[in-house]
């Protein structure tokens, strides 16, 4: 069994670790009770920008660790589905963001022209935006060619699991609220609508990191991912069709032609906030077990994925 580990959890963070584990030489099974499209990281617009996430030192540290794996997988935007893409966050100021945004190349405070009417402050970037779904399939091939694998399962009991492999990695997000258990994991409510593009090619943020709604547009491949919502404590996963409308009037505000564009679809996601920050430790249970935790990357598992599956794999005892 030496060098067997399970991974709980078949989104980007699980994935991701997953990845790490297996090239560092460890046969990795990915356990997941659902398939990587149908998880909150499949719903994600994908942006790499910190955002609900603690504790902020740390964060930094795996945001920037991140952002030089996002930069490389660049290359191949239709291999890897993601792309460096200019864009404005409105209302913001550079030495505002935090130490991550010293790591970016391409900052600076946003011109006039750039900013919408009515604003006077905002912050022009050039980072990865990430086409999700493209992404995760991309993560479980390279999985595959390391020879790990993933499965279909429900975890009940990460004490019963850790019985059957020496480790057990729980990147199970909101899921880890009851497993672990950790009441402290919180959904917090995002709904985004999908529409044809009507020609935007840079992105535009107006977040409220404490409010309820935020108001964003994505240009992917093939889609304009409008956004969005954060509601807390909010468990709803079907969209809501009054929230949907207000968000493409919010949008069409910034840009008008989103307010005719042709609706490709609704989307909703449950971001897991841990408000004492993210978990990544490792747990010695009492049958004798060992659980690695990696959970509560808020709004921010794409930022930080790559950052935070290192430091859970640097847990894992070597082959």
């Amino acid at each position: 069994m030496s060098g067997e580990v399970i991974v709980v959890g078949g989104g980007v963070s699980g994935l991701t670790t997953a990845v790490e584990l297996a090239e560092r030489g460890h046969r990795v099974r990915v356990r997941s009770a659902e398939e990587s499209a149908r998880t909150t990281s499949a719903v994600a617009g994908g942006l790499w920008w910190p955002y609900r996430i603690e504790p902020k030192e740390q964060v930094a540290r795996w945001a920037v660790e991140s952002l030089g794996v996002y930069e490389e997988l660049a290359s191949d935007p239709g291999e890897t589905g993601v792309r460096l893409v200019p864009g404005v966050a409105v209302g913001r100021a550079a030495d505002g963001l935090g130490p991550w945004a010293a790591a970016l190349g391409q900052l600076r405070p946003a011109r006039p022209e750039e900013l919408p009417s009515g604003h006077t402050e905002g912050v022009w970037a050039r980072v990865p935006l990430v086409d999700m779904p493209v992404q995760l399939a991309w993560l479980r091939r390279r999985l595959e060619a390391a020879g790990g694998s993933v499965e279909p399962g429900t975890v009940t009991s990460l004490t019963e699991l850790s019985r059957t492999v020496p480790t057990v990695v729980n990147c199970t997000g909101l899921g880890a609220r009851e497993l672990v258990p950790d009441p402290g994991v919180r959904p917090v409510r995002g709904q985004l609508v999908l529409v044809e593009n009507p020609g935007i090619e840079e992105w535009l943020t107006l977040a409220d990191d404490e409010g309820s709604r935020s108001t964003y547009l994505m240009p992917q491949p093939g889609r304009l991912i409008l956004g969005g919502t954060a509601e807390e404590d909010d468990w709803r996963r079907e969209p809501d069709a009054a929230t949907a409308a207000a968000i493409v009037a919010r949008c069409a505000l910034y840009h008008p032609a989103v307010a005719t564009a042709r609706v490709l679809g609704h989307r909703v996601g449950l971001r897991p906030v841990r408000p004492a920050g993210v978990r990544i430790e490792a747990e010695q249970l009492p049958g004798g077990g060992l659980v690695v935790h990696n959970y509560g990357h808020g709004g921010a598992g794409v930022t930080v994925a790559w950052g935070c599956a290192r430091a859970a794999a640097a847990l894992v005892p070597p082959v």
